[in-house]
């Protein structure tokens, strides 16, 4: 049977939160940061910078005809993850998922399971006449896609949103450790503000003012920022200002006409242990004292978006699952709809 198989083209048109696609012998790349963002991790930390080639916030977004679609993927590590799923909506709904594992197997602290990455291939049956299709790419791993196919003879047009989202961030804001990347907070945030996607979260990273000076190629509609827990972990309490200071400074000269929301850390269940930091308190006192010089920025307080409990954490102490991003999201959106 004949297919349409998309081509570079057609997947830079219909790619959403990628500063660029590429193409080599395993199949098309996406790439969420910027070619200068990228050499700057490069330069500085080599696992971001393995990190950054993961595909968190990306989508592809197309209306089409065809009754079925196919997908042949290539998977490679791209954070300290080894699950992954890409997930097909069709008009809004979720219909299937192309993962590595199952939820069965996935309860309790499962961060720590070790998967099997590589090729991977799924087809989905998504019906008669002209739909909607949005397919998630995961967060947790560098996914390259060796081959989409669509019947051959049908249509592809792509979707676009109405606003850019630009989130900066830490491991939360990756993803880790919703098991579908259409549950992060991002991309639920994203979906709500009808905004594209652009995701600058590693995992384990602190408020880093060189990244902030890094401008991208367009100017975002809205801005979130959450940092904070890696630097009360890891960082002395006058580092932190240093950097925290210095991340805003720069953020606001690459764009200063542009809502910057900044959530404080979220509740994590070690947070009483001694650290050369001082007091977890002291890293949302810190952020606020900041940003409070800047009138385009607003401090929202994050220590309760998620409920106090383990059963809302995959590792039981730090990281959301699906549930707690849920929660997350909730909250995220009452407190920035007060200001949109």
């Amino acid at each position: 049977m004949n297919t349409l198989d998309l081509d570079i083209k057609a997947f830079k048109e219909i790619t959403l939160g990628a500063d660029r696609v590429t193409e080599d012998i395993n199949g098309f790349n996406f790439h969420r940061f910027t070619c200068q963002q990228e050499e700057l991790y490069k330069k500085t930390n080599i696992d971001f910078y393995n990190k950054a080639f993961s595909t968190s916030g990306i989508v592809l977004s197309f209306k089409t005809n065809s009754a079925n679609l196919y997908m042949d993927v290539l998977v490679e590590p791209g954070s300290s993850r080894s699950y992954f799923s890409f997930d097909v909506f069709l008009d809004g709904n979720l219909i299937g998922s192309l993962k590595n594992f199952t939820d069965a197997d996935m309860v309790g602290n499962y961060v720590g399971n070790s998967l099997r990455l590589g090729e991977f291939s799924k087809k989905f049956i998504l019906g008669t006449g002209t739909k909607n299709v949005c397919i998630y790419l995961p967060w947790s791993v560098k996914a390259v896609i060796k081959k989409l196919s669509l019947d051959d003879n049908s249509t592809i047009t792509p979707i676009k949103y109405d606003k850019k989202l630009l989130c900066f961030g830490d491991s939360i804001t990756q993803g880790y450790d919703a098991l579908y990347p259409s549950n992060k907070y991002t991309s639920q945030l994203a979906k709500f503000l009808n905004a594209e996607e652009h995701n600058k979260a590693i995992g384990g990273e602190i408020f880093f003012p060189q990244l902030a000076a890094l401008k991208e190629n367009f100017v975002p509609d809205y801005i979130t920022v959450a940092y904070g827990t890696n630097d009360w972990a890891r960082c002395t309490e006058s580092d932190f200002i240093d950097n925290c200071y210095g991340f805003f400074k720069n953020l606001n000269t690459s764009y200063p006409n542009t809502r910057v929301f900044v959530f404080t850390p979220i509740w994590r269940k070690n947070l009483s242990e001694s650290k050369q930091f001082g007091s977890f308190d002291n890293v949302e006192k810190h952020i606020r004292n900041i940003v409070k010089e800047y009138d385009n920025m607003v401090v929202i307080q994050g220590i309760n978006f998620v409920e106090h409990k383990e059963s809302l954490f995959a590792d039981l102490c730090l990281h959301p699952n699906d549930e707690g991003f849920k929660q997350f999201f909730y909250s995220v959106m009452i407190e920035m709809s007060k200001f949109i």
